[in-house]
């Protein structure tokens, strides 16, 4: 998956969160969601999570949201 390009980047929660690095392996689970459901599967689940995000981001994290939301629009572009 993409690598943030932020210049004095912030969002290690957004796009790198450690606790979805797989123990003892240089993979996110995302990475393993990504080849079990193929890549029209998991432009679903992308579309899926924005949704998600933009649905409760008034509701609990407002722009942590978007930012998220942001992340699986770049990751369904990256194709």
């Amino acid at each position: 998956m993409s690598k943030c390009n932020c210049e004095n980047c912030t969002c290690g929660n957004i796009r790198e969160p450690k606790h979805y690095k797989l123990d003892g392996l240089n993979v996110e689970s995302i990475d393993v969601i990504k080849a079990v459901l193929g890549k029209d599967g998991f432009k679903s689940f992308c579309i899926g999570n924005c949704l998600k995000y933009l649905i409760r981001a008034e509701k609990k994290n407002g722009e942590e949201d978007y930012r998220k939301c942001g992340v699986y629009l770049d990751w369904i572009l990256e194709g």
